[in-house]
């Protein structure tokens, strides 16, 4: 089997353990504040991220080279965590997947302005189609938009704002530092909001938190054996293989159904994604923002850029 296949399947792999993650995110949001569970999953994702954080051998203390940029982007991550539990917790599973394939996009039109990326016509055509697939979700005017759709844009936003500062200055800063502010954010803000909003949770409900944390640990381990097995470009779109989970999990256990519109939608979005991956491989003078985007934006899983830098990606 050929490096890049090999890449291809630990990436579905990773995929359909972060859609099962979704589906926990979904289940508990249906009882709990997206604050309760973030709380809790990032509580308990703190001892698996130690483990990974042996591994950096840089030295140095935890002041962040870049600390405004540093503080935009954990507010930036702390607020896509919340829009995305909140837009699982109430929106049809394949409907917020649909929304949150946008980052891409956005990252392809941020990048222009922080990073310096020459973004040439083609791109930006094929971000003006995905994002008119998001109009084809959404159907305003004809359909109420909800708060859920709004949260779904808003980690879209946030997602793709965190993950270019990350591709900004990631390269000086230490991965103790890209990891840690973010689940410290959550943990502090997260929890002090989770104050107004307590219920008690039975074990069961808690065991819900760790899973949650456990499936975005594994799956984040399969992402790292994708990016090393196989090239970015083979490796990123495998992303969109969460929308046939997100269809499959949300008929059998949340009695959804994929209406025309979001089918639609979701195939300009992903066909716009998937070309301007294949523009960002095929040009020698691209930063290639899309593709070094390795980490999802969301969850609790850790961000896995910092570990792939031996291959000179950084998110």
């Amino acid at each position: 089997m050929s490096s890049n296949a090999q890449g291809a399947i630990y990436a579905l792999i990773a995929f359909g353990i972060f859609a099962t993650h979704d589906v926990v995110i979904k289940f508990l949001g249906g009882t709990y504040s997206p604050f309760q569970v973030i709380f809790f999953s990032t509580l308990m994702s703190f001892p698996l991220v130690s483990f990974m954080l042996m591994n950096d051998t840089t030295h140095g203390n935890l002041r962040p080279v870049h600390p405004w940029w540093t503080a935009i982007r954990t507010t930036c991550a702390m607020l896509n965590g919340m829009c995305a539990f909140y837009a699982f917790s109430v929106l049809p599973l394949a409907q917020t997947y649909a929304i949150l394939f946008a980052s891409p996009l956005l990252i392809t039109l941020i990048s222009i302005p922080l990073l310096g990326e020459k973004v040439g016509w083609r791109r930006l055509v094929a971000v003006g189609v995905g994002l008119l697939g998001v109009l084809v979700v959404l159907r305003p005017g004809s359909t109420e938009l909800s708060m859920g759709h709004l949260a779904a844009m808003g980690s879209a936003v946030f997602g793709a704002v965190a993950s270019i500062i990350v591709r900004k200055v990631g390269r000086e800063e230490r991965s103790v530092v890209l990891l840690l502010y973010p689940m410290a954010a959550n943990f502090v803000v997260v929890g002090a909001l989770m104050l107004t909003v307590y219920k008690p949770m039975p074990l069961p409900h808690l065991g819900g938190t760790a899973l949650i944390s456990l499936l975005g640990f594994i799956a984040g381990l399969f992402l790292i054996m994708a990016y090393k097995a196989g090239e970015a470009a083979i490796v990123a779109p495998m992303q969109y293989s969460q929308i046939i989970w997100a269809s499959a999990y949300g008929f059998f256990l949340f009695n959804e159904t994929v209406d025309t519109f979001t089918l639609i939608g979701s195939a300009i979005i992903i066909g716009s994604g998937v070309y301007i991956v294949s523009r960002e491989s095929a040009k020698g003078d691209s930063q290639t923002p899309v593709l070094r985007t390795r980490s999802r934006g969301y969850g609790a899983s850790f961000r896995i850029s910092p570990f792939l830098r031996s291959r000179k990606a950084v998110k």
